[in-house]
């Protein structure tokens, strides 16, 4: 869709599915996945990677001429954040950081107080920051309001594959969002992406849906249509629901039959 393109922190992608790496079973299945699923950046976590490593992640997506997006997954404070931030610009000379304050190990949920921590100092420190949040609207307008490019709202926890648990506090996250929101964790399947996406999320993030599938390159061709198919959805703007069935022809101007006079 070369005239629905998306922008984020004043870059243009066509493609509005974002991936990860996390839990592929090879470089060599990642690269099918990667190029199956049209992305044109991918995050990489900066804890998990040695950027000084050939035939690494990072040699991949140099090679497929993908975007890097470090990441600070493992990260349980702000402090921590904001170093790893650091690192991966040293590192990887880019301004662009996903932002990650987990909670705990259990459940893999942000730290709400954390992140906003971390954003607001990391912008202000010139980074183009992209927080993976809760779905709670109020969260979001404070990462916005702190110069978020982008909110990051979660579907359910990280590799749960449960789909997006409130599609209502989506809704009101997007009615007020001045920034991109994007999908991120919880996916499992074509279906809530698209869902995602009809519910006005202007892009996907996910990795373990594809990465974990049975067959990674084939789930993210899907992934890729069901993107697309979500976003014309929403464009196309659904039906309103009803309660009672209404006919889809109209009824004005049918015969009025008579059983006592049949026509045959």
């Amino acid at each position: 869709m070369s005239d629905d393109r998306f922008t984020l922190g004043g870059t243009t992608f066509d493609s509005r599915l974002i991936t990860g790496t996390g839990g592929a079973p090879s470089l060599d299945v990642l690269e099918q996945a990667l190029v199956a699923s049209g992305t044109e950046m991918t995050t990489v976590a900066m804890r998990r990677i040695d950027p000084s490593v050939h035939g690494s992640v990072l040699s991949l997506l140099e090679k497929l001429s993908i975007r890097v997006l470090p990441n600070t997954a493992g990260c349980f404070t702000a402090g921590e954040a904001v170093l790893t931030a650091r690192l991966a610009r040293e590192a990887l000379g880019t301004e662009w950081i996903k932002v990650e304050v987990i909670a705990d190990e259990r459940t893999l949920l942000p730290d709400p107080i954390e992140l906003l921590d971390a954003a607001e100092t990391l912008v202000d420190d010139g980074f183009v920051v992209l927080p993976y949040t809760n779905d709670d609207p109020v969260l979001a307008r404070k990462l916005q309001d702190v110069g978020c490019a982008a909110v990051m709202p979660l579907g359910s926890p990280i590799g749960s594959g449960l789909g997006i648990r409130n599609p209502h506090n989506f809704q009101l996250i997007v009615e007020q969002a001045q920034v991109p929101v994007i999908l991120d964790a919880g996916a499992g399947t074509a279906s809530d992406v698209a869902l995602a996406m009809e519910l006005g999320c202007s892009a996907v993030m996910l990795a373990s849906a594809v990465t974990r599938a049975q067959e990674p390159a084939l789930m993210a061709e899907a992934m890729r249509h069901a993107v697309e198919a979500g976003r014309l959805a929403h464009r196309a703007g659904r039906i309103p629901r009803r309660h009672f069935a209404e006919a889809s022809s109209p009824v004005a101007g049918m015969p009025v039959l008579d059983p006592e006079r049949p026509a045959f």
